[in-house]
């Protein structure tokens, strides 16, 4: 299993590490937990190793263009310091991964794709590049950390950092006499960066942001509250709401294709989805009872037909509530009561719109 650069940080404040993506990554820090890592970053701010997600690099003359031909969004609609969500499918439309990607020119793009999925990628890029562009995997060759909350904007200009940047551009700073890609954007739904020193200037970068965050009651947080904020915001998370069987016209991510684009990979299917109307489509589940729902857990009529299954739930910390993302037949409509099977007891919940919570990352 890879360990993340800031490995040793997370074992010296008790972190409790678990298998992420093939990552021993924290979930959770002893003394603080879930709930008030999560309340950390919607109240005030807190700082997040993401290191196991992937890099890679799509460099040459031409390469705008082909990625534009691979990737579902238009990298063109994007100028130079700008990145942009993105998914790359197979040739059935379904999801091999999303990502962001960093345009810094026509030629010179860098990729964050998900960790277990990174292999994948630069592996589908090569099997299709043209001469003349390069395809590299830099996975261990930067760590990624992501500082997100109300607060993160104070803490950045309290190292020195200009925070008057559009969301999702990114640039070049200097943090503990290191440089590091600062862009904002983030997994939360607050505002935030995601920063990516080399993996060799992580440590120090980490100890100057940590340290910062301190005094305004900011909070070391672990991937547990990062699963927690995202769903709350219905941002759908590889191999549960997007997979190699799961369109993103399947997935509610038509808002990331490019449909004036002549073809992309998966094009083919996915503007047939999109005229004939696709057979289920990912939507936002509240308890109306206890029940909470959690991936897997079957979901019905009251009159017992089988429409779906719930593909992200958890217990939101915001709204003291069970929320969830479930992919259903195409007839559901906001407003509908259904029912989840929560270990064989039927429990209420409604389809509700999404995010779950209001949007700040702007």
């Amino acid at each position: 299993m890879k360990r993340s650069p800031l490995h040793d940080k997370h074992l010296a404040r008790n972190a409790k590490m678990a298998d992420f993506g093939g990552w021993l990554m924290p979930i959770e820090y002893v003394g603080a937990g879930v709930l008030a890592e999560h309340a950390a970053v919607r109240e005030k701010v807190g700082i997040f190793d993401v290191s196991h997600l992937g890099k890679a690099s799509v460099t040459g003359k031409g390469a705008l263009e082909f990625l534009n031909s691979m990737f579902t969004n238009d990298l063109g609609r994007i100028g130079n310091g700008f990145a942009q969500y993105t998914l790359l499918c197979n040739e059935k439309g379904g999801v091999i991964d999303d990502l962001i990607a960093y345009r810094n020119s026509e030629d010179d793009f860098f990729l964050v794709p998900n960790a277990s999925n990174t292999t994948d990628v630069v592996a589908t890029l090569q099997a299709h590049v043209p001469a003349g562009i390069t395809v590299t995997n830099l996975h261990t060759d930067y760590a990624v950390i992501a500082l997100q909350g109300p607060l993160a904007p104070q803490v950045m200009q309290s190292l020195g950092v200009d925070t008057n940047i559009d969301y999702m551009a990114f640039d070049k700073v200097n943090i503990g006499d290191a440089e590091v890609i600062l862009c904002r954007t983030g997994y939360t739904g607050e505002l935030g960066y995601e920063l990516l020193p080399k993996t060799a200037d992580a440590s120090k970068v980490w100890d100057v942001i940590v340290a910062a965050i301190e005094p305004v009651g900011g909070l070391v947080c672990g991937l547990g509250a990062r699963d927690t904020l995202r769903t709350e915001m219905g941002y759908p998370l590889h191999g549960h709401e997007l997979s190699l069987e799961i369109t993103p016209v399947e997935a509610s991510a038509t808002w990331a294709i490019g449909w004036d684009k002549s073809e992309f990979l998966g094009s083919g299917v996915l503007k047939s989805q999109k005229s004939q109307g696709a057979k289920r489509r990912s939507v936002a589940v509240k308890s109306l009872e206890r029940g909470i729902p959690r991936g897997g857990m079957s979901v019905k009529t009251k009159d017992g037909t089988l429409l779906g299954e719930v593909t992200s739930g958890t217990f939101s910390p915001s709204l003291k509530v069970g929320i969830g993302i479930a992919l259903l037949d195409a007839s559901v409509k906001i407003g509908d009561q259904l029912i989840i099977d929560v270990r064989g007891r039927d429990s209420m919940v409604e389809v509700v719109k999404l995010p779950f919570m209001p949007s700040h990352v702007r």
